[in-house]
């Protein structure tokens, strides 16, 4: 910590800015969150770092929006995203962090482009006359087996799942409450799941928790910032920025 300089701390507290306001109102911001640590800190020490923050927001986000969650998605997920996490810390333990950022870029990038081709689909399958949820929705099964499974895997190596999560979300067609509640009990449920493994290789260090320690009150007032922005937010702008947000942090990953 005595060797971060003042533009350092700057970018970590509007990361803990933003992890908290991602929780809350905008789930793909935590893309840049996850950015702006990696390039002030080693990445893998950065993840463990960020996990501890991503918790404390969990937490807020949990509790404004516990009623708004569809749980019946929840544990459609559950068996594909436990085969991600693991898969994720047995690639930490052999990549490096230039591996690992790649590996996310293209992953997110792709899904992206999926998500989008797929929504032109479904516009066109409206237009025609098709049910607007058939047209969007993929098999849920498949959907679920492989969005679950990226977003272990990614959440797992950078905290990054919430732009492959989001765009699950958005294709299942939840408005924002839902949206946000759904999210809330995944990311809180899963980054807990992830201590052990993140203590076991060694990315959740003393150091790394006085640091969390000082950023803690900033993870707040993003929160409660994120809340007031969430009850005043259109769908159609909500989805815009998530998928906005995303493709920022994915071409971050791929070209830094």
């Amino acid at each position: 910590m005595s060797d971060l300089g003042a533009w350092a701390w700057c970018a970590l507290a509007a990361a803990a800015l933003i992890v908290g306001l991602s929780k809350t109102a905008v789930p793909g911001a935590g893309t840049l969150a996850v950015a702006l640590f990696a390039a002030v800190l080693p990445a893998k020490q950065s993840t463990g770092a960020l996990l501890i923050l991503l918790i404390v927001a969990d937490v807020f986000a949990v509790t404004m929006y516990r009623r708004h969650a569809d749980w019946r998605t929840l544990w459609r997920l559950a068996p594909a995203v436990g085969v991600g996490i693991v898969a994720g810390a047995v690639f930490m333990a052999f990549a490096d962090d230039a591996w690992m950022k790649r590996t996310i870029g293209v992953i997110l990038l792709a899904v992206i482009a999926i998500t989008l081709w797929r929504r032109r689909v479904s516009a066109g399958g409206v237009a025609r006359g098709a049910s607007p949820v058939s047209a969007d929705a993929p098999p849920r099964r498949v959907a679920a087996v492989t969005y679950g499974s990226l977003g272990g895997f990614t959440t797992m190596v950078a905290n990054a799942a919430g732009p492959v999560m989001s765009m699950y979300f958005l294709a299942s067609r939840f408005e924002v409450k839902a949206f946000l509640g759904t999210a809330a009990w995944f990311f809180a449920i899963v980054n807990v799941a992830k201590v052990p493994f993140s203590v076991a290789i060694g990315i959740i260090t003393p150091q790394s928790l006085v640091l969390d320690l000082v950023l803690v009150p900033v993870v707040v007032v993003g929160a409660f910032l994120g809340r007031w922005v969430a009850d005043r937010i259109d769908q159609r702008v909500f989805e815009r920025l998530v998928i906005g947000f995303t493709v920022v942090g994915a071409v971050y990953l791929l070209v830094s």
